[in-house]
């Protein structure tokens, strides 16, 4: 398989088991109340109001993680057979501008404003949205926080919509990050593309005996 293979030293290691963490614990997480709720409701009749929703926040978290994880490891498909047929400094190239428009769209997603230095008019992006869920303080649907924390920490009925937001800039940030970081591995020649490629035709070349005999 043409994975690139994480590394564990240094400040990308760090991230690398950070993000691998974090995402055993949201599918771990995911797991565990979707089959408790399951038990809740067909066993006892009952049940969790928000166990829908953070479910589903948990499965968004996961995503967004996910998707500077798998840059990481090159596992995001991709279809190269066009670009393979051009000279190998040309697909070089084609690679390299590939990891720039990557970086460029993580960059744009968490704040368009730096694009007003390019002529273009436009503002936004995660950052922004974040902020100002963090400024309104309104509350997710059907998330509330305990009653005890409630009452010792003086916080509203509702779960904090910046909260569940969080993943926003942070997952973005990140996807930049890994890009950028493919972007250096393509050009030093230690990686060929952003993602994968190849994939069905080497588990067809891996597996072309298995049906013999």
């Amino acid at each position: 398989m043409s994975t690139h293979s994480p590394q564990r030293t240094g400040l990308s290691g760090f991230i690398t088991r950070l993000e691998e963490n974090i995402l055993a614990v949201l599918l771990a997480s995911i797991t565990v109340i979707s089959f408790t709720q399951v038990i809740m409701r067909y066993v006892f009749n009952s049940g969790w109001g928000g166990a829908l929703e953070l479910t589903r926040i948990l499965f968004a978290w996961m995503i967004l993680f996910g998707m500077s994880y798998g840059i990481k490891i090159g596992s995001h498909l991709g279809v190269d057979a066009f670009v393979r047929l051009f000279p190998k400094p040309v697909f070089r190239m084609t690679a390299l501008i590939g990891a720039l428009a990557c970086v460029a769209y993580g960059f744009i997603l968490l704040s368009a404003d730096w694009l007003n230095y390019l002529g273009a008019s436009t503002k936004g992006g995660a950052i922004d949205y974040w902020q100002k869920m963090y400024k309104v303080g309104i509350g997710l649907d059907d998330l509330i926080y305990p009653d005890w924390a409630q009452v010792q920490f003086g916080l509203q009925e509702r779960v904090h919509r910046w909260l569940a937001y969080l993943i926003l800039p942070i997952g973005l940030a990140l996807f930049a990050y890994r890009s950028l970081e493919a972007f250096v591995q393509i050009l030093s020649g230690s990686r060929e593309t952003i993602v994968a490629s190849h994939e069905a035709e080497e588990l067809v070349a891996a597996n072309k005996d298995v049906l013999k005999d």
